[in-house]
């Protein structure tokens, strides 16, 4: 029998389809437009969402798969269109974020001439994706196309870039579906080493503080359920790392809170009191650690993860477990014997009550005065019972937001956290309402990251993604203001803001809106967006000089927090 020729545009359709494909963002261009043509006649199953910037595109489809575990993927043109997704790329692979970014190159023939719009997308984006390639030939579509999304979504998830030629586009050539699912060389699935299960097992079974770092990890991994019945049955105390807040619900007894420079107080106090530390899914990144000279050295350190590449990179590790962490949990659960923490965790208590009484009572229960950051987010979170999806930009608002909203469900964070990348919380946002369409999203951002991606209030008024966003207006790049308080005696070098009036922007899009500047108007304000269908403009004019507190200083011990400033 004769198999079908089809052009390369067409067997990308349908190797995007095989691979389950619903949803792709993208941004039309002359290096795309066979694909954008082939396109049109797959509009039923592959729905596109039009951004109004590349950029846009690749943040879009990172909340797309942080909201729902899937790989995202975005569709844009050579040049221009394929450069802007580079910060969403290396975001994706310092974040783990499995997304397939898809960009129009010029034909074969044209490479190296400086033709328009020609750039060397694989040699710019090899360092900061998990896998690079240039489709030059329609036959080479079906099995590229497998092989990008079995890296991207396998072992430690990232970003695949694929390359893709315009005569390839054009050319016809027999479909066949290809399966790739393994790779000489590349092992996404490690074989687990017992004996240092056994290793490990003995630590805790000995340990008398022992203390769990919970990191991104276990979301990816899908091990949320694994873990609670190991720290459940070891009675173990656990603190989060930022993107790993939702991997155990905030008021699960054993959860103290969020780890690092903006963390709680407990959890980094008690990171240099442990006798054992256990790191499960994360990467001991700075912020996390403070100085890495008195980082936990009194404590034997067990760290669980996939990536060969993170154990002992920053921190010693007595005992590595590499692998798929689902497994190893589940191995050390068995294996491990039942015991009880008492003292240990109630150890934690004093730190809190300070805690309670020096930063969090002012910032989120305050009677006069404006409105604080701290008590917008308190105040959503309550609102949703916090059940909602948390999506944040980057600065103070992120830091507020990760410290101060709750959360009851799982996959429930989605924030740049090794890039810290403005202006990525607003098309991330709006790749969330697509990836879990059933849940509430509620976006926080600053005035400054909102205005570097502003322009996707276009794509929320087409598409009416139902996102909530919450401005907490300063009037400031907060974050490098506290710097420039802290550190440059009050010296705001070009972090005050002049800002427009928001209201009218939006209502220019056809978002409903509301402005607060009283805490007696929030409560109101807030049920008014959780109420009306589709999206919400809340703007919440917070203190102007707000700090993000605690704080651990640059250079300075985890365990070393300023609580005032």
């Amino acid at each position: 029998m004769e198999k079908e020729m089809l052009t390369g545009a067409e067997i990308l359709m349908r190797s995007l389809e095989r691979e389950g494909v619903q949803t792709l963002f993208g941004y039309p261009g002359g290096a795309i437009i066979p694909v954008f043509d082939a396109l049109y006649d797959h509009r039923e199953k592959l729905h596109h969402i039009l951004v109004r910037h590349e950029q846009a595109a690749a943040h879009a489809a990172q909340g797309y798969a942080r909201s729902s575990g899937k790989t995202g993927v975005c569709l844009v043109t050579s040049g221009p269109g394929a450069t802007n997704t580079i910060t969403g790329i290396a975001d994706a692979m310092i974040d783990s974020t499995p997304i397939v970014v898809i960009a129009g190159q010029v034909a074969t023939g044209f490479l190296g001439t400086d033709a328009f719009q020609e750039v060397d997308l694989v040699g710019i984006t090899q360092p900061i994706s998990k896998w690079s390639y240039q489709i030059r030939r329609a036959e080479d579509i079906a099995w590229a196309v497998s092989r990008a999304f079995y890296i991207a979504r396998s072992g430690r998830p990232g970003p695949v870039v694929l390359d893709f030629s315009k005569n390839a586009q054009t050319e016809q050539a027999e479909y066949e579906p290809v399966t790739v699912d393994f790779i000489r060389s590349y092992d996404p699935d490690p074989e687990i080493d017992y004996k240092q299960i056994a290793e490990a097992v003995a630590l805790i079974n000995e340990a008398k503080k022992p203390f769990a770092l919970v990191g991104q990890g276990v979301e990816l991994g899908n091990a949320q359920s694994e873990l609670q019945q190991f720290i459940e049955k070891t009675d173990i105390p656990c603190g989060c790392t930022m993107l790993g807040l939702s991997a155990l619900p905030s008021n699960h007894r054993l959860n103290k809170g969020m780890l690092g420079m903006h963390g709680n107080l407990g959890p980094n106090i008690k990171t240099n009191e442990c006798d054992v530390l256990i790191a499960i899914g994360m990467r001991f990144d700075d912020r996390v650690t403070g100085k890495l000279e008195t980082y936990a050295k009194q404590a034997k350190i067990i760290h669980l993860d996939i990536d060969p590449s993170e154990i002992g990179k920053n921190v010693p590790v007595t005992v590595p477990l590499l692998g798929d962490c689902k497994k190893t949990l589940a191995l050390l659960t068995e294996l491990v014997q039942a015991h009880k923490h008492t003292d240990w965790i109630e150890s934690f208590h004093s730190y809190e009550e300070t805690e309670f009484n020096q930063v969090i009572k002012r910032e989120v229960y305050p009677t006069e005065g404006p409105l604080n950051m701290g008590e917008v987010v308190h105040a959503v979170s309550e609102a949703t019972r916090h059940d909602a999806l948390l999506v944040t930009d980057v600065g103070q608002n992120q830091m507020m937001a990760c410290r101060y909203f709750k959360f009851s469900r799982q996959r429930s964070i989605i924030t740049s956290g090794g890039m810290g990348t403005m202006g990525f919380g607003l098309p991330a946002a709006i790749g969330a309402t697509f990836g879990r369409p059933d849940r509430t999203v509620c976006l926080f951002l600053g005035d400054g990251g909102l205005q570097m991606t502003l322009q996707e209030f276009g794509t929320i008024m087409e598409q009416r993604a139902p996102v909530k966003i919450i401005l907490l207006n300063n009037n400031y790049l907060g974050n490098v203001r506290q710097w420039q308080a802290l550190f440059y005696a009050h010296r705001y070098s070009f972090t005050p803001m002049m800002n427009p009036d928001y209201q009218q922007i939006a209502a220019a899009y056809g978002i409903p809106s509301r402005r607060v500047m009283k805490r007696e108007e929030l409560e109101e304000a807030i049920q008014e967006m959780l109420t009306t269908d589709g999206p919400f403009f809340l703007e919440a004019c917070v203190i102007e000089e707000g700090n993000v507190l605690p704080m651990t200083l640059p250079g300075n011990s985890v365990n070393q927090m300023l609580l005032e400033c």
